[in-house]
């Protein structure tokens, strides 16, 4: 692994467009933090079931943090069909 390559937490997928799983610790530790936060969101909810709205809100802000970090920290997003040539 270079130098350059410790840089990045979510390598890009090797078909299609995005990130795939994360590659450092730390991308983990983002990852599995977002999950938390979701999942704290849904136990909170059936608890309060009038904050629906909110917690749609909530999921779309907390997926827009990890989609911010994937792209600072990981490879550049482009569509990819495989190994290059």
């Amino acid at each position: 692994m270079s130098g350059k390559d410790k840089d990045i937490w979510f390598p890009a997928m090797k078909y299609g467009l995005g990130w795939g799983m994360p590659a450092t610790w730390q991308g983990w530790a983002v990852f599995l933090l977002y999950i938390a936060l979701a999942l704290a969101g849904v136990f909170f909810i059936k608890r309060f079931p009038w904050l629906t709205i909110p917690f749609v809100v909530y999921v779309f802000l907390l997926s827009g943090l990890l989609f911010f970090i994937c792209w600072k920290k990981g490879e550049k997003p482009e569509l990819r069909w495989g190994k290059k040539l």
